[in-house]
């Protein structure tokens, strides 16, 4: 089926149209949890032609989805710890994310490795080798990623100004992803322009294999809703599954000013003092922000719809990583924060205990007859091939026959080649979060010209990206366009400046 703007909008009326369906008609799943592996789910089973439906609680990407690196790894982390099978699943996952599904959001990342020991530069090195074997394994090219090279003191300081005198080491390519928020709101409309109906701030509970009690928590009306039940609920994952254990991790990071750095072209890293092979880095982020990470700490009992930044993490990030900059960073280059917990899932009673650093990064389904389908654990990269494998499990489940997956090379709203992304008549940060949408997005300013500037002073987000989210994105609230669709409070100063325009587009954009 071809894919248009309108198919695919999410705003108060399509809302409330699919609450009147999930109430009269039958679904073949519904799927419980709006992060990324529950977005890819409704979009796997909706472009198979199931009649599909997902709900959430609270926003999409509300929770552990949207407070990622914002990388698209392609193994070596986990050649690091021989998980060698995930290792190629995320270069095969890459590259279909690179090359087919989401040109637009997802790009190529340098990356910058520095000499350390003697011992620690051989095997970063030999991993690195190993990680574009992968690559070649999975068919990236290497015009899209690049072999890696050694690189010399000078090299490091024209990619990253702000490096200490004498840093070289090691470069290869990696993927990064504009915005994991946006991936996913994309991932739900992509899956609503095949047929799915998406629902926010919509409760799950109680619920079984086959039908699910649903609260409207902006209205408190409830529905009986039938059909396979799918939860994809990230470290909520427990609450409805008994025999998974989630061991919630908590990955900190800050946001400083590109300007700090010197406006650097690639990711730097830091080794951690006392742990082989460990490092932390700084990424550059549109909207001339660096992100500063990443802690991988025990987190029980954390609200994981925003955890916080504890000061010992924050402490631990501005020292180690200013070990390979010219100039210490502090507490004042830091203009914003924020944490989110992987879940680290195993079998109830099994496999507890341990360092969450060495926990595997696998995901888990769970599939018992009578009870719900559970899919949960891995990463942002093989967000695909665990909705792949749970629309699989509930095709068992389905009476007739199901077609077979087609997500590897099924494109996302916006998707296109970047010699055609090249053309898109819009500004580039638009065509960079939007692709080939951009201009659509552009357009709303033709009847309010000051939808063009953007929302605060200093500010990259532009009003039209608010009117846009409220219009075709499902933005229901202020925390929904600023937190969400735009990332407009990854510095913590813009809010205030910025929330009497998302109130405005809120108040003045009809759905």
């Amino acid at each position: 089926m071809s894919i248009s703007a309108p198919s695919a909008s999410l705003n108060r009326t399509q809302r409330q149209a699919a609450l009147e369906r999930l109430a009269t008609e039958e679904y073949d799943v519904i799927v419980v949890g709006g992060g990324v592996t529950g977005a890819g789910a409704a979009l796997d089973a909706a472009s198979r032609g199931l009649r599909t439906a997902l709900v959430e609680r609270h926003d999409l990407a509300s929770g552990t989805s949207r407070w990622s690196s914002k990388l698209i790894h392609g193994g070596l982390r986990y050649l690091a710890k021989a998980d060698f099978p995930i290792a190629y699943r995320s270069a095969v996952e890459r590259h279909h994310l690179i090359t087919r599904i989401a040109p637009h959001l997802v790009r190529p990342l340098r990356n910058i490795v520095p000499d350390t020991s003697v011992i620690e530069s051989v095997a970063g090195n030999t991993g690195i080798f190993m990680a574009d074997g992968l690559r070649r394994a999975a068919g990236t090219p290497s015009s899209i990623l690049p072999t890696p090279r050694r690189v010399s003191a000078r090299a490091v300081h024209e990619l990253v100004p702000g490096a200490r005198q004498g840093v070289r080491g090691i470069m290869y390519s990696d993927g990064q992803v504009e915005d994991d928020a946006r991936l996913v709101a994309t991932l739900a409309r992509t899956a609503a322009a095949y047929g799915a109906d998406i629902v926010t701030y919509c409760e799950a509970d109680p619920l079984s294999g086959d039908r699910v009690r649903l609260t409207d928590t902006l209205t408190g009306q409830s529905l009986e809703a039938r059909g396979n039940v799918l939860l994809a609920t990230g470290v909520w994952g427990g609450e409805h599954e008994p025999k998974i254990t989630v061991t919630p991790s908590r990955g900190s990071h800050l946001v400083l000013r590109a300007e700090r750095l010197g406006f650097p072209k690639a990711q730097l890293s830091a080794p951690v003092p006392g742990h082989f092979g460990r490092f932390i880095f700084t990424i550059p982020i549109s909207g001339d922000l660096v992100l500063l990470g990443l802690t991988d700490e025990p987190a029980p009992g954390v609200d994981g719809t925003a955890p916080s930044v504890p000061l010992e993490d924050e402490t631990f990030l501005l020292e180690t990583m200013s070990g390979v900059l010219a100039q210490p960073l502090t507490s004042a280059d830091v203009v914003g924060r924020f944490a989110g917990l992987r879940p680290l899932v195993t079998m109830a009673g099994k496999g507890e205990g341990g360092s969450s650093a060495d926990a595997s990064r696998d995901h888990l389904l769970i599939d018992e007859p009578g009870a719900p389908i559970t899919i949960t654990g891995g990463k942002l990269t093989e967000y695909r091939r665990m909705a792949e494998d749970a629309i699989d499990a509930i095709a068992r489940r389905v009476d007739g026959d199901v077609a077979a997956c087609r997500t590897t090379t099924l494109p996302l709203l916006g998707a296109a080649p970047a010699k055609i992304l090249r053309k898109v008549d819009a500004p580039p940060r638009l065509v960079r979060r939007y692709g080939t949408f951009a201009p659509q997005v552009m357009a709303l300013a033709d009847q309010d010209p000051t939808l063009a500037e953007p929302v605060a002073p200093g500010c990259a987000t532009l009003g039209v990206e608010l009117a846009y989210a409220v219009a075709h994105e499902g933005a229901l609230t202020v925390e929904d366009l600023l937190e969400r669709r735009t990332r407009t409070s990854f510095v913590e100063a813009d809010v205030a400046a910025a929330t009497p325009a998302a109130e405005r587009a809120l108040a003045l954009v009809a759905p």
